[in-house]
């Protein structure tokens, strides 16, 4: 499970351009299928706060229903205790 705390990305959004500022990685793995969900805490250049959620495949950012196990969330709320800001935006404070 990977977390960024530092500005050091930026993407672009239906909003506009945006500064990746913290971010939740949550390796999966189903079979013989592997690939991570996250949740990322993005600003746009205006000020305006985002919340992305998605999952990758082989480091590509893919669209679509992101499904997360029971156990899934338990390792989301984990990493989240350590992006206190993402924490914060999703209503679950710094100590999810």
């Amino acid at each position: 499970m990977a977390t960024t705390t530092a500005p050091i990305a930026r993407t672009a959004t239906p909003w506009g351009r945006a500064t990746l500022v913290e971010r939740v990685s949550l390796p999966q793995r189903v079979g013989d299928k592997r690939f991570a969900t996250f949740v990322e805490l993005l600003e746009t250049e205006q000020g305006h706060t985002l919340v992305r959620i998605a999952y990758s495949t082989g480091g590509a950012s893919r669209r679509g229903p992101v499904t997360l196990r029971e156990s899934d969330l338990g390792r989301l709320r984990d990493a989240l205790r350590k992006t206190p800001a993402l924490a914060a935006v999703l209503g679950l404070g710094g100590d999810a």
